[in-house]
C-alpha cells in the first residue's frame, strides 16, 4: 500500500510540471469569439475591431463567429457551454439583460456558466422623430399623445428590447400612450426610420445615428441619467419632463465560467491594450460608445443589476417576445 503511494505521489509531482505547462502555453490554437447576432451590428463591429489587434497579441487565429437568433440567446448559450480553456470568448449587447425574463429555458444563467471578463462601455438610446412629423420636443409628443391617445407611433429593434422598456416606463411616468411598432434589429429599425414610417424611432446612435446626423431624424432625448459625451446637446428624459429612467445599452466581452485567473486577467490585458490604441478607440466612439472599459468586480454586479431592473419591467408590463 505505502509502494503504491509512493508511486502516485510521485507520478502526480511528475505530471504537475506538464500541466502547469499546458496550462502556461495558452493559446496554442485559435481563439474564437461568438458575436450571438448576424454581421453588421455593432457587436460585431467591436468583434472586427479586435480581430486584428488580439491576432497580433497571441500570435494565433482570432476567429469571429456570427451565432444568431433569440436576440443573441442561441450563440450565448454556445458559450456558456464551451470549455473554459481560453479558446472561446463572447461579446454581449444590453439585450444579454433582457433575455432571461423573456425567454422560457434560456439554457445558460449568467451568474453560473458565464464569466463577465470586460465591460467595453454603455450608450443611451436616442428618442427622435422623423423631420416630416410635428414634433420638436418631448413636451410636444406628450401633449399631443395625451390628446390623442395610441395614434402617435413608436419604433424599436424588437419586443422585448431595451428600447421597448425604457418606453414603458416612459409612458407609465408620464401619463400617456403612443403605439409599439417592432421591427426585426437595427437594420430594419434603421430603413423604416429613414423612411418615415414610424412618428418616433428609439434606439442607440450605433443604429440610427447617421439619419440624426443627416437631418433625417429630429432628436428630442436620450435615455440616460446624464447626458452622454456623444450626444452633450440633447437632452434626458428627465430635463424634458420624464425624471427616474436610466436606461443605457451595453456592450461586454464574456467567457464561460471557471476560467483560469492566468487566462482570464491575459484576455482582460490584451483587450484593454487593443481598446486604448487611438484607432480602435476612435471607431468605438464613433459608433456612439462611451467607451469606459470595467472589469469583473464592476462588470459582474453592474450585470446582475440589469437583469434585475429589466426583469421587473418585463414581469410588470406583461411584455412578450417577438
Amino acid at each position: 500500500m505505502l509502494h503504491r503511494r509512493a508511486l502516485l505521489t510521485a507520478a502526480a509531482a511528475l505530471a504537475a510540471p506538464s500541466i502547469a505547462a499546458a496550462q502556461g502555453a495558452w493559446p496554442n490554437g485559435p481563439i474564437r469569439i461568438i458575436v450571438p447576432f448576424p454581421p453588421g451590428g455593432s457587436t460585431d463591429a467591436m468583434a472586427r475591431l479586435l480581430q486584428p489587434r488580439l491576432q497580433a497579441e497571441f500570435g494565433v487565429p482570432i476567429v469571429v463567429e456570427n451565432r444568431g437568433g433569440a436576440s443573441g440567446s442561441l450563440g450565448t448559450a454556445q458559450a456558456a457551454r464551451a470549455a473554459p480553456d481560453g479558446n472561446t470568448w463572447l461579446i454581449v449587447f444590453d439585450t444579454h439583460a433582457v433575455n432571461p425574463a423573456l425567454i422560457p429555458n434560456i439554457g445558460f444563467d449568467t451568474q453560473k456558466d458565464l464569466t463577465s471578463l470586460l465591460l467595453f462601455g454603455t450608450a443611451p438610446m436616442v428618442l427622435t422623430a422623423h423631420r416630416a412629423r410635428p414634433y420638436r420636443s418631448l413636451t410636444q409628443v406628450i401633449e399631443a399623445a395625451k390628446a390623442r391617445p395610441e395614434t402617435i407611433t413608436y419604433g424599436s429593434i424588437g419586443n422585448g428590447s431595451l428600447a421597448h422598456l425604457t418606453m414603458e416606463l416612459a409612458q407609465r411616468a408620464g401619463g400617456f400612450r403612443l403605439v409599439h411598432v417592432p421591427y426585426r434589429g437595427g437594420g430594419p429599425l434603421a430603413v423604416a426610420a429613414a423612411a418615415g414610417e414610424v412618428d418616433l424611432p428609439v434606439a442607440t446612435r450605433p443604429a440610427i445615428g447617421v439619419h440624426v446626423d443627416s437631418g433625417t431624424l429630429v432628436p428630442l432625448a436620450q435615455t440616460g441619467a446624464t447626458r452622454s459625451p456623444s450626444m452633450p446637446d440633447i437632452p434626458t428624459l428627465a430635463e424634458a419632463g420624464i425624471p427616474g429612467i436610466d436606461a443605457r445599452a451595453f456592450w461586454g466581452f464574456l467567457g464561460p465560467a471557471n476560467l483560469p485567473p492566468a487566462i482570464k486577467q491575459r484576455m482582460e490585458a490584451a483587450v484593454r491594450k487593443a481598446l486604448a490604441i487611438p484607432e480602435v478607440r476612435d471607431r468605438v466612439i464613433g459608433l456612439g460608445i462611451d467607451l469606459d472599459p470595467k472589469g469583473e468586480d464592476v462588470f459582474a454586479p453592474y450585470l446582475a443589476r440589469q437583469m434585475e431592473v429589466w426583469a421587473r419591467v418585463v414581469r410588470e408590463n406583461n411584455i412578450r417576445p417577438d
